[in-house]
């Protein structure tokens, strides 16, 4: 079973209402939007992040218009200097490629090493989109479905101000 039909069916499982659009491959926002996928701004932005010594790693998670500030999410997260986290750490830790991040992979985060941080707005929201692990898709869910889910892979959202 590949990543996203091991997504799909933990949503299926826990019962969360959601929809999947599939689309051409889609590796950063501008590609998005290019697609007509994001006209009501629901996509969001997923930064996979290291601190200095590569001991912390991160799931930052933003409206899709916002900038992501490493060192505003630095002081939020009490974190050393942070950087984007390479190829092969995504890879190890949340088994996708640069492109299809998203805390869905969270999934494949069997030992709960990634910290999972989430910019305070998106708190509540009726309607987000997330790549399945895969950037030829999008799954649209509520916040409320989307924690749901991420408590199942025993991970805790905390929430920050991007």
């Amino acid at each position: 079973m590949n990543n996203r039909e091991n997504i799909l069916e933990r949503l299926n499982q826990l019962n969360i209402p959601y929809e999947l659009k599939e689309h051409t491959a889609a590796f950063t926002m501008d590609e998005l939007e290019a697609l007509g996928l994001n006209s009501e701004n629901t996509i969001c932005k997923n930064l996979f992040l290291r601190d200095y010594k590569g001991k912390r790693h991160m799931l930052v998670v933003l409206r899709g218009d916002k900038q992501a500030d490493l060192v505003l999410i630095r002081g939020e997260i009490n974190s050393t200097r942070l950087s984007f986290a390479s190829a092969e750490r995504l890879e190890k830790h949340l088994k996708v490629s640069q492109g299809s991040v998203s805390p869905l992979g969270l999934i494949n985060d069997e030992s709960t090493n990634v910290e999972v941080y989430f910019d305070k707005d998106l708190k509540g929201a009726e309607k987000l989109g997330f790549h399945p692990n895969d950037n030829t898709a999008t799954v649209y869910l509520s916040f409320e479905s989307l924690e749901k889910y991420i408590d199942s892979t025993n991970h805790k959202i905390h929430f920050i101000t991007v």
